[in-house]
């Protein structure tokens, strides 16, 4: 497993905020640019180990952070901040703090919205992105189940309990795993607390902003999308997801001049990017960006 350097920054409302930092272990690969990933609503760093340890290994520096309310990060005391765009905020200090002015963004779900916010905005130069199962419309089925779920307190005396309990509420996502693959999840989802329970690792209140009436409204996606013109994209969509439709897929590829779209088979929202197929494209989509190397 590769090594990876805990890093702590602030936010603008003064929260202590935690990435990990995987350098590249070909120290003649500074030509790359860094890959930034950005995890979804309720995950954290965790659900990029292997990514990360693979990607470092073959000579990319990898920084993934975690997002206000998740992991080692700080909790806001107002839970009005649990939105895209302070989550934009959140990272464009990471991204100052750190120096960096040119990136691969590779996001899931949440982490997607943020990499597409980062690119509408213009922040840095953006060298790649990765777009995993999010795209600029969310099919209202799969938004109805994130709330019904997000937030829920959960606890549970072993690991093992607290992968059935995945399992139990997961099959029609996950349909092909086994009890390996759930107490896998688990220990990403979940934490030892103090008392010795497996709670969940994230501050129930990013919930609330999911709740108030109207907040589906926000910054027009698919304008931010257009920012990623000429920009090679990659979008990995699970074949089961209720929260990217095809049709928002197909569009997302038509609209870009440089996308790729990857279905896997037998998943739904999301995959884990540890899937064969998942694993090629992200390599294509590297050696794309490898070959177009800024001059310095």
């Amino acid at each position: 497993m590769a090594a990876y350097e805990n890093r702590y920054w602030w936010s603008n409302d003064g929260l202590r905020l935690h990435a990990r930092d995987y350098a590249a272990a070909d120290a003649g690969a500074g030509d790359h640019p860094p890959i930034l990933c950005l995890p979804g609503l309720t995950r954290n760093a965790r659900d990029f180990a292997n990514l990360a340890d693979r990607l470092s290994s073959a000579g990319w520096r990898v920084i993934v952070a975690e997002f206000r309310g998740r992991g080692e990060s700080g909790y806001a005391k107002d839970s009005m901040s649990y939105v895209p765009l302070t989550y934009v905020q959140d990272v464009e200090a990471l991204l100052t703090e750190l120096g960096i002015t040119r990136f691969v963004a590779i996001g899931t779900s949440l982490g997607g919205i943020v990499a597409m916010l980062l690119a509408g905005a213009g922040r840095g130069v953006m060298a790649g992105a990765v777009l995993n199962d999010i795209g600029p419309e969310i099919n209202p089925d799969g938004l109805a189940r994130l709330r019904a779920y997000v937030g829920k307190p959960a606890n549970h005396p072993t690991w093992m309990h607290a992968a059935r309990a995945l399992a139990d509420a997961n099959a029609a996502i996950y349909p092909n795993y086994a009890i390996g693959d759930w107490l896998a999840m688990a220990k990403r989802l979940y934490r030892l607390n103090s008392t010795g329970r497996i709670v969940l690792d994230y501050d129930l209140k990013i919930a609330e902003p999911l709740r108030v009436p109207g907040n589906e409204a926000g910054p027009d996606m698919w304008r931010a999308l257009d920012r990623l013109t000429g920009v090679p994209v990659l979008v990995v969509r699970g074949a089961l997801s209720d929260i990217l439709d095809a049709r928002v897929a197909d569009r997302m590829i038509a609209s870009l001049d440089r996308a790729e779209l990857v279905t896997i088979a037998d998943t739904g929202h999301a995959p884990t990017l540890d899937e064969p197929e998942a694993i090629a494209a992200i390599d294509r989509l590297l050696a794309r960006v490898a070959e177009e190397r800024q001059p310095a």
